[in-house]
């Protein structure tokens, strides 16, 4: 067998180059550690445990205000992951990734609060508004005629 035995594992000075499936040498990808994802993952607890406490504590008493809190705790919260968990920073492959991450961001609000916009101002400006009817004097007196 050990005639016959073909070497599978090739060196660089095999004609290979060293062009193998764990070189990483020139990758622009991210090369996260266990602190990172340590950080991000303790970080999100953080960001979900504080919102939850807000609203089961009631500390916050107005709705509108607590709605602007925990939607700024969401927020910060997908920032977290995006640069913890999907390591979106401006390095990578150019920046390209960001960019089209904030392109993105900036199509799919315009696209909401545009369908929002125009919801509003149709619901406002194309129903007619119907007066309340008023009752007659006589039966608004309590007196009724036969």
């Amino acid at each position: 067998m050990s005639a016959q035995h073909t070497h599978t594992h090739s060196h660089p000075s095999q004609g290979d180059h060293g062009h193998g499936h764990d070189d990483h040498h020139g990758d622009v990808g991210p090369h996260s550690s266990l602190r990172e994802y340590a950080i991000g993952f303790v970080l999100s607890v953080i960001l979900t445990a504080i919102p939850f406490w807000l609203v089961m504590a009631k500390v916050i008493a107005d709705r509108n205000t607590a709605v602007l809190v925990l939607g700024g705790f969401a927020v910060v919260q997908i920032l977290v992951h995006m640069v913890y968990f999907l390591h979106m920073n401006g390095k990578v492959e150019g920046g390209w990734t960001l960019l089209s991450t904030i392109f993105t961001v900036v199509f799919v609000a315009i696209a909401i609060s545009g369908t929002l916009w125009v919801m509003f101002h149709m619901n406002s400006n194309m129903m007619p508004d119907h007066p309340t009817p008023t009752p007659p004097k006589h039966e608004a007196a309590g007196h009724v005629t036969p």
